[in-house]
């Protein structure tokens, strides 16, 4: 099921089919969290993700994707304003939609990782891990190097 919300000129959609690749590509690949990830990988995880597109007119301002089974669980990653857009509230109204979206309530946990955006994700009830300890990770920083080659 597709949504969307309107905010005055501003629209967050969940629609697959109206996402910018390039744009989301272009973003992703200088990011400190997806260095070099490759296009095909982008296209794949929107495909198995929950997608939300912040347009302006036609054109793709923001994004952010959750892997989530609806049910128990939603991993937030991704997300991004492009630099001439922050500061608008953009952000914050994106994760407000999101964290409000209707086949999201009652979800038991979500996560996200974040080296600088702390303070957006506290607005809408993101914490430090509470049990850090039981926390645990297979990482392969390098992923996307080997895939390129």
């Amino acid at each position: 099921m597709v949504l969307e919300w309107q905010w005055g000129e501003y629209l967050i959609t969940t629609d697959k089919e109206r996402l910018d690749i390039s744009t989301i590509h272009g973003f992703l690949t200088p990011s400190y969290w997806a260095a070099g990830i490759p296009i095909e990988t982008v296209k794949r995880s929107i495909e198995h993700s929950l997608n939300f597109g912040l347009f302006q007119g036609e054109r793709q301002i923001g994004f952010a994707r959750l892997i989530t089974d609806y049910t128990t669980f939603a991993y937030l990653a991704d997300v991004f304003i492009l630099e001439p857009y922050r500061g608008r509230g953009l952000s914050k109204w994106l994760m407000q939609v999101i964290v409000a979206h209707p086949e999201l309530q009652g979800l038991r946990r979500w996560t996200l990782f974040t080296r600088d955006a702390h303070g957006l994700y506290r607005q809408v009830g993101f914490t430090s891990l509470v049990n850090p300890e039981r926390a645990m990770e297979r990482s392969f920083p390098d992923a996307y190097k080997q895939q390129s080659m």
